[in-house]
């Protein structure tokens, strides 16, 4: 079973957290700061971690920004505030789900299945009505199976949830895809997600292919339609 990564300096969720998510079979990790937690994952990397955004020593986010540097770990912010600043700040710099406290246990062990099951479904197959071939469109090479992606030979690390939506957009190129179809091809039926989400992982997406070739320019925006990666 997958291991699982909690980051919280509050020992009661830590507890009973790990005590739900121990039953479902899963083996848990848990740490008390972003930085022991940073250190940990050096020898013991999880399958995922699901991160407070306040605690001492290292916060949440900036436990994931030094994440993302080097991997593509799936992540669920565990957060009390109600501030939507920091739930836009964590999807652009690669978080895959947030949750809001208080939280049923059912709730969470859900999400973590969803997220889960997108970044390794469990019939070997790609989500949704993607199949598993890999996609060359001009320069852009996408390997599901190996969830790899490189642009002109550069490689370019996406998180899963980035990854599904380049892979649905790049899968039928020239062809425009609403925000809700790439909701559908990016998330599980249980996790809802409003426009904003997806359109700050189009942006993150934009901004990392730009590093591999500033003039990278192939998704598009159709104002109140949707997006569309062009055709080559």
């Amino acid at each position: 079973m997958p291991t699982i990564a909690l980051v919280d300096d509050d020992r009661n969720i830590l507890t009973s957290v790990s005590i739900a998510l121990e039953a479902e079979g899963y083996r848990i990790m848990t740490y008390t700061d972003g930085a022991s937690a940073l250190e940990g994952f050096k020898t013991s990397p999880p399958d995922l971690a699901i991160l407070d955004i306040k605690m001492p020593r290292m916060d949440g986010m900036e436990l994931l920004r030094r994440l993302r540097q080097k991997s593509d770990v799936p992540v669920i912010f565990l957060t009390s505030k109600d501030e939507e600043i920091d739930e836009l700040f964590g999807l652009k710099m690669g978080a895959d789900d947030f949750i809001k406290k208080p939280f049923s246990q059912r709730l969470l062990v859900e999400r973590v299945k969803s997220v889960l099951r997108r970044a390794v479904p469990k019939d070997g197959t790609a989500p949704k009505e993607l199949d598993a071939k890999a996609i060359e469109r001009g320069p852009l090479r996408m390997d599901p199976e190996r969830h790899t992606c490189t642009w002109k030979g550069e490689p370019v690390t996406l998180t899963v949830t980035e990854f599904l939506i380049l892979q649905a957009l790049a899968a039928r190129a020239g062809v425009v895809k609403s925000r809700n179809a790439l909701m559908d091809a990016a998330y599980d039926d249980q996790v809802y997600v409003d426009d904003r989400t997806i359109d700050s992982h189009i942006k993150r997406l934009r901004k990392k292919f730009k590093v591999a070739d500033n003039d990278f320019d192939m998704i598009e925006t159709l104002y109140g339609v949707g997006y569309r990666f062009k055709e080559m």
